[in-house]
């Protein structure tokens, strides 16, 4: 019933803010389908205009059928899904932001880890994502899709802004464009974040995130950037709870069976990209990157089960430098009056991670067992090619990845060191048939693949499985003012990876497929009123269990999301917007439910002269809702027997912020 009165009250309402210039907000009249393997960022690129994006986290849910938790205390990363996964931190979809990657192969907490945190959401310039593997370009993690964020080059005006909301949230923003002119763009952005949450105790989160970035352009159309930034954050956190501990009145749905938990972690990066263009029609792209990276976390997922005195706290610890290089080329040929793009790309990346640490502790202060400490130094290097035929209405694009990959671990507890490599070849192919401006059909074919963690590498020697997956779907803009994009796709993994905290290793789980399809509609009712959804079904079952026996634990099955957005109507922007993640299996064999939710989030702005005033308001309901669930086997204090069931993270009740932003 509450999902049906989320539905209608979409339908009929509106109202989110926003901070959009009118003489900027796309206008559907005036897009068209582009012939690209791409075209679908047409999506990303309206919402990145109509949809506000209130915190590093909202980047995320831009990409349409994409769906985020926190379940650690907002300094962790989100769990993710997205077709038919769990993607837990990122071990099936590849982040990366100016072309330097989010994800940090063999992290201490989980493979693919992606920590966005350190994006400040007012610098973001565009989003491109790509779901499956049908790009050359796309390399670790890109199984069930890539996200690229890039951005600004320059600051339209400087800005300042203020946040304030319940459960002590504050939020300083700060955006100062140092020069603009023809040939050089210089900014500052700074963001300072405070926020205890609902909880019983709080959670403290303090983030701090400062980034600067210069471009130079040249006479010829060449240029330089160089960007920079800092990331520190620190919190706390109540962790999972178990169902059985609120129902008995043991604790409250807000409360904490180990308060202890929490962490803190830092990011520092350095980005430096070269742009040289030829005059025979032919791009060189240079970067190289440099990130250093900290992180500390303590969880406890199931209390007294294996310690009735001191608990079952542990520690996971990381100190890493990652070292990036690549070169892209691309050139326009013809041969025998045939058109065609080429483009090969050269790169490296390379992991020293020092202290990769997961251990037994007491209350963050006592080290009661080393489990896994060790040097991890992961290399992959990779070339990859495609071309772009345009035949009449026809585009051919067969690509082609070769990875290398070096994996060295070196076992500080026992002396031992071992490593493994494994060369990669990913072909890809993607058909498209653009019948005009306003229609476009496509088949799409390709592998892909996820790395396994180190630690896990060398005792498995299963390093990197394959998956093959195709979608077959069309884009249309059926009149001036809809537009709509079907998908029917298919995903094959050859290997699925789950990974086991306490142990510090990622095992693996057998064969999986799954199949789905996802819709999406952009709807424009006249200059200030628009219209989005985007609803999504996946099957994901294991191939090699029993059926009954062979449900992927905590795949999405269905999801929803929809609203209406205004923009600049008589100075006001806004929307209504909700989200609804149907029930879906917890475990194997369906016994535990991991309850679905559906959540409605308004917001209002209104522009004066040089001042912006807006209030958000999230969970309009106040629905009592679960952010992330887990089948987890625990034991709690006094209890004799372990006991397996959901562990859940609640989600926000009822939350009200306003923010004050001035620009000069």
């Amino acid at each position: 019933m509450r999902h049906f009165i989320v539905l209608i009250l979409t339908s009929i309402t509106s109202f989110t803010f926003a901070q959009n210039d009118s003489s900027k907000v796309i206008m559907l009249e005036n897009v068209v389908i582009i012939k690209s393997i791409d075209a679908s960022n047409l999506f990303s690129k309206i919402d990145v205009q109509l949809k506000p994006v209130n915190s590093s986290q909202d980047l995320l849910r831009i990409v349409p059928g994409l769906f985020i938790g926190q379940h650690a205390g907002g300094g962790k990363a989100e769990q993710i899904f997205l077709r038919g996964f769990d993607i837990d931190h990122g071990t099936d979809l590849n982040i990366s932001v100016d072309n330097m990657p989010v994800n940090m192969v063999s992290h201490a907490h989980g493979q693919g880890y992606a920590d966005l945190h350190f994006l400040i959401p007012e610098t973001l310039e565009s989003i491109n994502y790509s779901k499956g593997s049908y790009k050359a370009e796309q390399g670790n993690f890109a199984t069930a899709g890539s996200v690229g964020f890039m951005t600004k080059e320059k600051l339209e005006k400087s800005s300042v802004s203020f946040e304030m909301g319940q459960f002590n949230q504050k939020r300083a923003l700060g955006l100062i464009n140092l020069t603009s002119n023809d040939n050089i763009n210089a900014y500052l952005a700074s963001e300072y974040l405070y926020n205890d949450g609902p909880f019983e105790s709080p959670q403290a989160l303090n983030r701090l995130n400062l980034m600067g970035k210069i471009t130079r352009r040249f006479g010829n159309y060449d240029k330089l950037s160089i960007s920079a930034s800092h990331f520190k954050s620190r919190w706390d956190a109540s962790g999972q709870i178990p169902q059985r501990a609120v129902d008995t009145g043991l604790i409250g749905r807000f409360g904490a069976i180990d308060n202890t938990e929490g962490g803190n972690t830092s990011r520092q990066n350095l980005n430096i990209a070269y742009y040289k263009n030829f005059k025979n029609k032919a791009n060189l792209e240079s970067r190289a990157y440099f990130t250093h990276y900290d992180f500390l976390l303590f969880s406890n997922f199931t209390f007294f089960a294996q310690n009735l005195e001191k608990g079952d706290q542990i520690k996971q610890k990381e100190n890493r430098n990652l070292f990036g290089l690549s070169t892209r080329f691309s050139k326009d040929i013809s041969l025998k009056e045939v058109p065609f793009l080429f483009t090969a790309e050269l790169g490296l990346r390379n992991d020293l991670i020092n202290a990769n640490e997961l251990s037994r502790t007491f209350q963050k202060t006592t080290n009661i067992e080393n489990i896994k400490l060790g040097v991890v130094n992961e290399l992959n290097t990779y070339l990859n090619t495609d071309l772009t035929f345009q035949f009449n209405k026809w585009s051919i694009i067969p690509g082609l990845r070769a990875d290398v990959f070096n994996f060295q671990y070196n076992n500080r507890l026992n002396a031992e060191q071992s490593s493994l490599s494994q060369v990669l070849l990913s072909p890809k192919v993607s058909f498209l048939y653009q019948q005009s401006d306003r229609q476009q059909f496509y088949l799409k074919a390709g592998t892909g693949y996820h790395s396994n963690d180190s630690r896990s590498v060398v005792l498995s020697q299963n390093a990197v499985p394959r998956s093959l997956g195709t979608d077959l779907g069309t884009i249309l803009k059926p009149n001036s003012k809809f537009l709509l994009h079907t998908t029917f796709w298919y995903l094959y993994l050859q290997q699925e990876f789950v990974y086991v905290g306490d142990e510090g290793i990622v095992e693996p789980s057998g064969r999986t497929q799954r199949l789905g399809v996802d819709v999406s509609a952009r709807y424009q009712f006249n200059s200030y009123f628009f219209f989005d959804t985007d609803a999504t079904y996946a099957h994901a079952r294991s191939i090699d269990d029993a059926s009954g026996q062979n449900f992927i634990p905590l795949a999405p099955i269905f999801t929803f999301t929809g609203g209406v957005s205004m923009v600049n109507f008589k100075r006001f922007s806004g929307g209504i917007h909700s989200r609804i993640l149907g029930k879906r299996p917890a475990n194997e064999d369906y016994s535990l439910t991991a309850k679905g939710y559906a959540i409605l989030d308004a917001n209002l702005s209104y522009a004066f002269k040089k001042a912006i005033f807006g209030l958000e308001i999230q969970n309009v309901l106040n629905s009592q809702w679960n952010e992330t669930q887990f089948a987890t086997a625990s034991r709690l204090r006094g209890e004799k027997d372990i006991t397996e069931e959901i562990h859940f993270t609640p989600g926000t009740p009822f939350m009200l912020r306003a923010k004050l932003s001035f620009g000069f």
